[in-house]
């Protein structure tokens, strides 16, 4: 009885390699040949104009002056940390 059961475990494991081994042969299913086109699809959706990229004309709506005030608020926001509310304030909003 005991010859026997080494025996059925190297027959249940040999089986068992050879099934995986054959499960690695199969073809490759519709969703891998189209991999990565979600993607490429949800790229394309989220462009505002795909022609601008080869749009050269400058673009118009704002001076240089008013770019560069609101750049420098804009940088100047990172420099000071806005002021801490104190802890009896939750609820209340500053209007």
């Amino acid at each position: 009885m005991q010859a026997r059961f080494p025996m059925f475990l190297r027959c249940l494991l040999t089986g068992a390699v050879i099934a995986l081994l054959a499960g690695g042969c199969a073809s490759h299913s519709r969703l891998d040949r189209e991999f990565g086109h979600s993607v490429a699809q949800l790229r394309q959706q989220q462009l505002m104009a795909p022609q601008a990229a080869p749009n050269r004309d400058p673009a118009t709506g704002i001076d240089g002056q008013a770019a560069n005030a609101a750049i420098a608020q804009y940088h100047k926001s990172f420099t000071a940390p806005p002021p801490q509310a104190g802890a009896f304030t939750i609820g209340i909003g500053a209007r």
